[in-house]
């Protein structure tokens, strides 16, 4: 087992903490200032994370699917999100969706996504969508999760190991962020040519 979970040092997330309701909150209550550009900027935010792991592996692949009830599936080939067990056995996940990203909120230096607005973190896009699906596939272990409105409401659930590693991140915005703004995949391709190191394929199904 692993040390005390107040002992695991603390890198993009804090390990103490599995969800922020105060943090969700603030995010739900201005998504023009966490989320502008609507849709584009949600899924811009979770690519970066997937550009972050190629650029720490040396390259990478990241598959966007674009569904036509409105949601998205970002899927990456990475390493997958950290996950480990404290000192009681039990599995814990680094708190990417429910809780801040040191990294990057409110801080003054905070880096531009593509679309020229601040980075702000996973947890914008968690606590701006009506439902988020975190399936999470590691050497150690793979499993699934489902969030609403960046509230966890169900428990890391096993699934079946199929020797690849990875995270999928299927997320439904809330509905004005969805028509906010008209997205092509054409748009989208472009701004992700600034992640050189991540190579992105983009399937559009929202005309069936």
């Amino acid at each position: 087992m692993d040390a005390p979970r107040s002992a695991w040092r603390n890198t993009t997330h804090d390990w103490a903490s599995t969800v922020d309701p105060g943090h969700l909150e603030h995010i739900r209550q201005d998504p023009a200032a966490f989320a502008p550009g609507g849709l584009r900027h949600l899924i811009l935010e979770v690519i970066a994370y997937a550009a972050d792991e190629a650029e720490c592996t040396g390259g990478g692949h990241c598959r966007i699917t674009l569904h036509a009830d409105g949601s998205v599936a970002v899927a990456d080939d990475g390493r997958g999100t950290d996950t480990r067990l404290d000192e009681h056995g039990h599995l814990v996940k680094k708190p990417v969706m429910a809780t801040k990203d040191l990294r990057f909120f409110d801080q003054p230096d905070t880096p531009r996504l593509p679309d020229e607005h601040p980075r702000r973190g996973m947890s914008t896009v968690a606590a701006l969508s009506t439902w988020l699906v975190h399936t999470n596939r590691r050497h150690s272990g793979s499993w699934t999760q489902r969030y609403e409105h960046g509230i966890p409401t169900t428990d890391l659930k096993p699934i079946t190991d199929d020797r690849t590693t990875g995270t999928v991140v299927h997320f439904l915005p809330s509905e004005p962020l969805r028509t906010a703004h008209e997205m092509t995949a054409e748009e989208l391709t472009r701004l992700a040519e600034a992640w050189p190191q991540l190579a992105v394929t983009i399937e559009d199904r929202r005309a069936a």
